[in-house]
């Protein structure tokens, strides 16, 4: 019978309400428990999948092909669980399936009402995302206080009554500030956020404290005393300068025991090793590599969050210290490409819109010329085919529709048809909404044999995760092999999925985002490969390329 810990949080957005769910899961796992992990959205979208990176960081795709909420890749880089559909769900969607069971008749004529109609829908997909775990976390988006979260909350507060007081635990993560001027740390918006929630009837057992330095004993006391919590009970969630030090600062401060012993849950120790091995491998690296990565969204990090942390996987499994480099794409469009001198290996991710395009372009010829490691991702390969065609093949004005869908060579085009991982057969136009609409979810892929694609992955047969519309025009595939571009990864039903060039020390580029499953315990062999020729290409040392 699945037990639930809810983490709501308070006083403002931001804390780390993903990765304090996804630490105390890792932990709880390590004490022998099942784990499931579920992110609540208060915001109308029914998935964050049209929306800018700007206004809600990365999009990040399960492997069934939902787009979801960028905390999903914490859940999964810290706990072995797969996420999917019954993993994320927002106001949307909630709102969605209730209005579409009120026009069917199933509510047999009642005034459809937030109380009981919407709460009984989130409890219900709660419950379903649990499936059969010893333990489901679920994380409440938002602040507490804000309209759009109350009735995820009056739904949580409800599981409570009806489960019992030894099946689901309350976390609420709040901000304890540091007042630089006065040399006062303030306990006071914690106590208000509490005072908030229990007005809503949510009385939290345990509250996790976010603060620069370590929360002395007398604010903790304090914090205890005025918000009705048990002092062991109030954690303090300093600021680390490695966020996978953080399951041991919080096995350290009890988290998982107080949990535990509200659940009545009679547990083996936690084994922390792997993650000691992590943060062991991070602070002794036996090299380094200063890779550019070439995007539209880099002021906004979490929008490569997935990315980013992939890049670091690679540096934990090759001892590598990995600088990452934020490169504007227009940038290199307004100020030429003197700004990837000294770098190690080039990342173009995936994108969408025109914004920067040429910016990439550069980027990948730099590259390619140069012998410097390249590695894309989805629209970084695309722009690799394009730079290919135009520089190469002798295209000139070779460029994808998705930007110019009067260009005189479409080497990349609109998908208007694919294959699902179930053998079903997508359809798509111009016309088709946007929303949920793209090639998505996992996809099994095969690798040319003897290609760096195979020698990477050390197999033929790979499956990844996609997200996208466009893809290689086939019509064009015999005459960008006659220059030199290997397509060496095919889909089921002949889409290009991996490109690289033989004769270039390492250049890769996938249509698929293999960033959504690297983790920091196992990594993954596309950026091990792509780290390690960026290390090499660092000490002057390149690997040789794959034999065409």
């Amino acid at each position: 019978m699945t037990s639930y810990v809810f983490i709501t949080g308070g006083v403002v957005s931001s804390l780390g309400k993903g990765i304090t769910s996804a630490c105390l899961g890792a932990i709880l796992e390590a004490r022998g428990l099942s784990i499931s992990m579920i992110k609540l959205d208060p915001y109308l979208n029914v998935d964050p999948g049209t929306m800018s990176p700007f206004q809600h960081g990365e999009v990040f795709v399960t492997h069934d092909g939902t787009e979801t909420d960028l905390d999903l890749g914490h859940y999964e880089r810290f706990v072995r669980t797969v996420t999917g559909r019954n993993s994320n769900f927002t106001t949307g969607r909630i709102y969605e399936s209730v209005i579409g069971k009120e026009r069917r008749g199933d509510y047999l004529g009642a005034t459809v009402q937030v109380i009981p109609h919407i709460t009984d829908e989130i409890k219900e997909s709660v419950k379903r995302g649990a499936g059969d775990a010893d333990i489901c976390l679920v994380e409440i988006g938002g602040t507490v206080g804000d309209i759009e979260s109350l009735p995820f909350l009056e739904a949580i507060r409800q599981m409570g009554i009806e489960l019992g007081h030894d099946r689901v635990v309350y976390v609420h993560l709040t901000l304890v500030p540091y007042i630089a001027t006065s040399s006062e740390i303030k306990t006071k918006p914690t106590q208000h956020s509490v005072k908030e929630l229990r007005s809503i009837g949510i009385q939290p057992d345990i509250l996790v404290c976010r603060s620069e330095e370590p929360l002395p004993d007398e604010q903790r006391k304090k914090i205890a005393l005025f918000t009705n919590v048990q002092e062991p009970a109030v954690i303090s969630a300093y600021d680390v300068d490695d966020l996978y030090k953080i399951p041991a600062m919080m096995h350290e401060q009890g988290l998982d025991d107080i949990v535990a012993r509200q659940l009545r849950l009679d547990l083996p120790p936690a084994d922390l090793g792997e993650w000691q091995a992590i943060v062991e491998a991070k602070q002794n690296p036996t090299s380094e590599a200063n890779i550019a990565m070439v995007g539209k969204y880099v002021d906004l990090k979490d929008s490569y969050i997935s990315l980013v942390e992939a890049l670091l996987h690679g540096g934990i499994h090759t001892q590598t210290r990995v600088n990452i480099h934020f490169v504007e794409a227009q940038e290199i469009e307004n100020r030429g490409l003197e700004c990837l001198r000294g770098i190690d290996g080039i990342v173009v991710p995936g994108g969408f819109g025109d914004r920067g395009i040429e910016g990439k372009i550069l980027a990948v010829q730099f590259a390619r010329e140069n012998g410097i490691p390249y590695l894309g991702i989805c629209l970084g390969m695309q722009v690799a085919v394009i730079e290919a065609a135009r520089h190469l093949a002798g295209l000139d004005g070779a460029m994808s529709t998705e930007f110019d869908r009067l260009t005189p060579h479409p080497v990349i085009g609109l998908i208007t048809e694919w294959q699902t991982s179930s053998g079903d057969l997508e359809l798509r136009d111009e016309g088709s909404d946007l929303g949920g609409t793209m090639r998505l979810g996992a996809q099994e892929v095969t690798l040319v044999e003897g290609s760096l694609a195979a020698t990477t992955y050390g197999s033929t047969t790979i499956e990844e995760r996609h997200r996208h519309r466009f893809e290689v025009n086939n019509n064009y595939r015999q005459e960008l092999e006659k220059t030199g571009l290997r397509f060496s990864g095919l889909s089921v039903d002949d889409l290009v999925e991996m490109v690289e060039i033989p004769d270039h020390p390492w250049f890769l580029a996938s249509q698929f985002h293999p960033e959504f499953t690297s983790n920091p315990r196992d990594g993954h062999p596309l950026f091990k490969g792509f780290i390690t020729a960026a290390r090499q290409h660092h000490e002057g040392a390149m690997p040789r390329a794959a034999e065409a």
